[in-house]
């Protein structure tokens, strides 16, 4: 259910072509048979409450008749869609247009060796290379993406993980979308690939200093929990792993990492709302973990070790907005703890970078991300200074201890991604690479603010927006609304080439950094969960109000866009108010909330009970069926509907939408508004693996919205 966001060729001469084959419109509704999915009554009763489900049937993957109505819907789409398709393409070529498809990423060092990612031509697959000594030696590719992924439809590559002695590389392979992987070793001296292979993990793997022992996360087969550490002896059967470690309790998540002093392998479990780590030195991979400080409810931390101590972000003695504390090696229990940085009730803590002579600190004030550069010997400490009203800036990869340069990210809503290196004794900044937009790309034809609108409560929520320069105030502006809303998890203002597609075509592009996320600090996160969850939806229709106002735009041309828990915003705001939305595309929404939460067998609902309550206490069932898009489906007028999801989805199951986007079809009562489903049977949640290939998907949701503002070309 969690999941955040994913994050570009000429555009006047496509555009141009486009002015002159100019598309057909989608197909009247009226005039095309839709979809009737069967009702085959369920009864589902909790705390005596009854609930009949006529569409509960479609939760078996391999029924035929599912995947016959799902084969239908796919049709119906596309036959409503078909005139848009000349659109589809003309914005599809766009969006790769706008790509180098040469490129690689900034190289960083490591162990003697510069690593880099690079795409070469029309592959749609990375390449991972690395050169030793320095940046003139000879590439050696480590592995090359396009030629693992013939044959499939489906391949993705995570978790890749060098050995100590740089001779040896451990990566995740998931060819099914459903984010389990089967990590393989391939000998970098020889460029064999090993026949030994170890299924069901997360794909990430932590190398002990012998570099024969590698520790993974293995995952639950039924509910796709990362629940076990184990260890792999190479040349070994992953049958013989050693469990290292079982976390029993469901809700929460175990993982394990190196730490970047490189002394000690860690293995966190976490909740929502606590954390627990244990460690162990890496050049004793066969010794006993040992507790660092044992789990609390309530107590949140997490730890960062630098010669002989332990540096701990926590929530410690009411430290909402979080603290930076340390304490000896050998002394871990909280206390032990020392405040290094005060709690702030303004500024929220979110990441630490550690340097031999440095302490950097991500932290948020009033929405916004600052770098704070700290040296260790009580110095001048000073914030960077990014110059934007609005932007997203983030620290990148630091392996180093002894560097005096952070390497850091920046973008804005009008500013590509840049990566930059700072040399933080100088205090003087070098972009090492700015994305390139290929055809051109000026940033003064574009506009950025950050508004604010007041919510039910008096709350103010902000608005990040873009649009091209010159547009009026007059109402007519078509306008895509976008926000999450949930986890803690906050949508920077970030740049997107795809987008340009839309402004282009004079769309006004907005961000509501909604209640759920923590753009205002932990409690802004608080105060979108739990019985506090419809503040998410109330904010962001909040946001949509204060747009009309402004005259920004009008409800006939206001469109909403959210996915996964944003899909959950979507179901419930179009619920709440339609009438403020023209449109809406809903990305692998989460929209039958009770029933997903009572089911402890599907994947991730035992370890969200406390981000969204446990429905088994009547108190959380209530309020959840109150909200809850699939249970509140009611016979009235809805706006144009675009519903996404993967047959394969592991984090919210395909039938959800499928079953809401048949009982909208069922209920609602303006059937001239297209209503349309799109299954992808090949993949799962974050859609197609390639770097093109997903931008078909983006091109069509693109062409739903234009063709509903009017704009056919």
């Amino acid at each position: 259910m969690n999941n955040t966001p994913s994050f570009p060729r000429t555009f006047m001469f496509i555009f141009a072509f486009a002015l002159i084959n100019a598309c057909t419109p989608m197909k009247d509704t009226k005039s095309i048979n839709e979809p009737i999915a069967a009702k085959k009554p369920h009864r589902l009763e909790k705390h005596g409450d009854v609930r009949i489900d006529p569409y509960y049937w479609m939760n078996q993957r391999e029924d035929p008749d599912v995947i016959a109505y799902l084969n239908e819907e796919n049709t119906y789409r596309e036959t409503i869609m078909a005139g848009t398709e000349d659109l589809q393409q003309s914005l599809f070529d766009e969006m790769v247009g706008r790509i180098k498809k040469d490129d690689s990423s900034v190289p960083y060092k490591l162990e003697g060796y510069y690593y880099y990612t690079r795409f070469s031509g029309e592959s749609e697959y990375p390449i991972y290379c690395r050169k030793k000594g320095s940046l003139e030696a000879e590439e050696e590719i480590m592995l090359d993406v396009n030629e693992l992924a013939k044959g499939f439809a489906y391949y993705q590559v995570g978790g890749l993980s060098v050995s100590p002695n740089n001779k040896m590389i451990a990566f995740g392979v998931d060819t099914q979308s459903r984010r389990i992987y089967t990590i393989h070793f391939k000998n970098l001296e020889t460029g064999e690939v090993l026949e030994e292979t170890i299924p069901g993990t997360t794909g990430g793997g932590t190398w002990a200093a012998d570099n024969q022992t590698l520790f993974y996360t293995f995952k639950n087969e039924t509910t796709l929990r990362s629940e076990r550490i184990k260890k792999h002896k190479l040349g070994s059967n992953a049958d013989q792993d050693v469990e290292v470690f079982f976390e029993e309790d469901e809700t929460y998540d175990t993982y394990v990492y190196k730490s970047k002093s490189k002394k000690f392998i860690i293995i966190g479990s976490s909740s929502t709302l606590s954390d627990e780590y244990q460690y162990v030195a890496t050049d004793n991979p066969d010794g006993n973990f040992q507790i660092f400080q044992p789990r609390e409810r309530g107590l949140e931390h997490s730890i960062s070790h630098y010669e002989d101590h332990w540096y701990i972000r926590t929530n410690k003695d009411g430290a909402e907005n979080f603290k930076l504390m340390k304490c000896p090696e050998g002394a871990t229990l909280k206390e032990n703890w020392e405040d290094l940085i005060a709690h702030r009730e303004d500024v929220y803590l979110e990441t630490i970078e550690i340097f031999k002579d440095y302490l950097v600190v991500d932290e948020r004030s009033n929405g916004l991300t600052q770098l704070r550069i700290m040296p260790w010997d009580g110095s001048d400490e000073h914030y960077l200074d990014f110059g934007e009203e609005t932007y997203t800036a983030y620290i990148g990869s630091n392996p180093d201890f002894d560097s005096e340069t952070l390497r850091y990210g920046y973008s804005s809503l009008t500013t590509p991604n840049s990566v930059i290196d700072y040399d933080l004794k100088e205090r003087t900044k070098d972009i090492k690479k700015e994305q390139e937009i290929v055809g051109g790309y000026d940033k003064t034809l574009y506009e950025s603010k950050r508004l604010w609108a007041t919510a039910e409560d008096g709350k103010k929520v902000a608005i990040s927006l873009v649009y091209k320069k010159g547009i009026e105030l007059n109402g007519t502006n078509p306008t895509l609304l976008y926000a999450y809303g949930s986890y803690g998890a906050t949508i920077d203002p970030y740049f997107s080439s795809a987008r340009l597609s839309l402004l282009e075509r004079g769309f006004v592009y907005a961000i509501a950094h909604i209640r759920g996320g923590q753009y205002l600090g932990r409690q802004w996160y608080e105060d979108g969960k739990y019985l506090k969850k419809k503040n998410t939806f109330t904010d962001y229709i909040a946001c949509s109000d204060y747009l009309i106002q402004e005259k920004y735009t009008s409800p006939n041309h206001l469109f909403a866009m959210g996915g996964s828990a944003g899909g959950l915003l979507m179901g419930a705001v179009v619920n709440l108010k339609p009438e403020n939305f023209r449109g809406v595309v809903a990305a692998v929404p989460f929209v039958d909330v009770v029933t997903t939460m009572l089911d402890e067998d599907i994947p991730l609902t035992t370890g969200e009970y406390d981000e969204w309550g446990n429905p088994n206490d009547p108190v959380y069932y209530e309020y959840m069926k109150s909200y809850s898009p699939y249970d509140n489906v009611k016979e009235r007028a809805y706006p144009a509907m675009l519903v996404t999801t993967g047959l394969h989805d592991s984090q919210v199951q395909y039938w959800e939408p499928a079953k809401w986007v048949a009982k909208l079809r069922d209920m609602r009562t303006n059937k001239d508004q297209p209503l349309l489903m799109y299954c992808n049977m090949d993949t799962g949640h974050g859609g197609a693996s390639g770097r093109f290939e997903a931008y078909k998907e983006t091109a069509m949701e693109y062409a739903f919205l234009l063709d509903l503002a009017g704009i056919t070309q």
